[in-house]
């Protein structure tokens, strides 16, 4: 990348505003202060979003759990995916080698749909994008097929506010299993419909991108994360089509899912908490590794709107990177980030002393 672009990122990187949080209960802490770039918003860091902050008053209802419901369908077409990327991988010695450039290119980039669009700016409006930007993301979040941006975001949003109670979608105190993959293959919870049907989600109903992909998801699905990796390959290098259908497309989009999933499982049972040691999530480095910065989840549940999800900046966090240099290009802008001193400070009330200075 150009030294100058580099600089430009620097720059505009650290130059940052402190602002006062907004004095909402749960795990936001009145008094905290955060930065944003490039200017002052006053007392409310995001006033257009609310409902993905922790809810503490929410308590699950007493009783047993409703009998789970499978949807077979769902089960039979994920295990299909997964043999299909099982066998992909036996044949990745006889691919061409554009073809695995290929897909670890779609890995990427679908990943970023999920990670900068559906979640960063969509789900939590850490940042804003322009069009071309949005456009790029929305596209990308196809490519990676796990529900269209509306229906990612309201779960996710569910997520934080009724995190680790039976209106959290991947309730993580329902084990691995069900945390990781098992709340794809059975019907939700009630308490997941009704909270989530809830929230407010007039920002993304009022966004005509978000609306259009909803609206064609299926053809745009289709095409994106089945029909075109599997023929490209196919058509331009002249691989075979086993190998494109094998490879590019079921080993790669498993290995987008796996990695996404991780963070809702193994980040939540597995490693540290040095920001809130009363929530579950955690921060693991393999995950963020293998989700392109999606594995300090301590730190995003308890600061859930910094753009960049770490203190630690580009550190294994390919996402900030890219919105960094989308920054940098002015595709990108109004990034919230948590000053240093609230971080120090959540760490010294409620982290569990495994916090290293970075």
């Amino acid at each position: 990348m150009p030294a100058h672009i580099l600089q430009e990122i620097s720059g505009s990187y650290s130059a940052t505003t402190t602002i006062t949080a907004p004095p909402s209960g749960g795990q936001q802490n009145g008094g905290e202060k955060f930065e944003k770039n490039p200017h002052h918003w006053g007392a409310d860091v995001r006033p257009e979003l609310k409902d993905d902050l922790y809810d503490p008053s929410y308590q699950d209802e007493e009783g047993p759990p409703p009998k789970l419901q499978y949807v077979w369908r769902n089960i039979i077409l994920m295990a299909l995916l997964h043999l299909g990327a099982l066998y992909g991988i036996t044949l990745i010695p006889s691919c061409k080698v554009y073809t695995c450039l290929f897909a670890y290119l779609y890995y990427v980039i679908s990943a970023l749909g999920i990670t900068a669009g559906a979640h960063r700016l969509w789900s939590h409006r850490t940042y804003k994008a322009r069009l071309p930007l949005r456009l790029f993301l929305i596209i990308a979040n196809t490519m990676a097929f796990q529900n269209d941006v509306y229906e990612w975001a309201r779960d996710h949003r569910a997520h934080h506010k009724f995190s680790e109670t039976h209106a959290d979608p991947h309730n993580s105190r329902r084990g691995f299993f069900f945390s990781h993959v098992g709340w794809l293959l059975v019907r939700k919870h009630p308490a997941v419909k009704e909270k989530g049907g809830k929230l407010d989600m007039s920002d993304l109903k009022a966004e005509k991108l978000v609306m259009f992909q909803r609206r064609y998801y299926k053809p745009g699905l289709l095409l994106m994360c089945f029909i075109l990796p599997t023929l490209v390959p196919w058509y331009f290098w002249g691989e075979t089509f086993l190998n494109s259908l094998c490879v590019s497309t079921f080993l790669r989009y498993a290995v987008v899912l796996n990695a996404t999933w991780l963070v809702n499982s193994a980040a939540h049972l597995y490693g540290y908490r040095p920001y809130d040691k009363n929530i579950s999530s955690r921060e693991n480095i393999l995950v963020s590794m293998g989700a392109v910065g999606e594995g300090f989840h301590n730190y995003h549940h308890a600061f859930p709107y910094d753009y960049s999800t770490s203190e630690y900046g580009w550190h294994v966090n390919l996402t900030t990177f890219f919105i960094d240099c989308m920054a940098a290009l002015g595709l990108a802008y109004d990034r919230k980030k948590v000053s240093k001193a609230a971080v120090l400070a959540r760490i010294k009330r409620t982290g569990d002393g495994s916090h290293k200075s970075g």
